[in-house]
């Protein structure tokens, strides 16, 4: 295993969202301090991907792990993780990821 971190789009776009929404709604440097932490995590998980939660009640291989009030859906892959989405802990969960096709 390589202990690489690959983002898809979606999970991209959901990075994006939050920072923007942060930056909008508190300050530049809260968004900016998120993005640090979500990094961070995201290659801790790449070296240790078992860290996570299995999450299997939502879809099969899926893992999540806190980030403050957020969470980063990820599965294992060959050279390290794939992180599939970034979220509000908040959020309908079941919903975001029914019927979803996550390849």
């Amino acid at each position: 295993m390589s202990n690489i971190c690959r983002f898809t789009v979606t999970a991209s776009r959901d990075i994006e969202a939050i920072i923007d929404y942060i930056a909008d709604n508190s300050s530049f440097n809260a968004a900016e301090s998120l993005l640090s932490k979500i990094n961070n995590k995201c290659e801790r998980l790449a070296k240790f991907p078992g860290m996570g939660r299995r999450r299997d009640e939502l879809a099969p291989n899926l893992r999540s792990f806190p980030v403050n009030d957020y969470l980063i859906f990820y599965r294992s892959i060959e050279e390290g993780v794939e992180i599939l989405r970034v979220v509000s802990g908040y959020q309908d969960l079941e919903g975001l990821f029914l019927g979803q096709d996550e390849d």
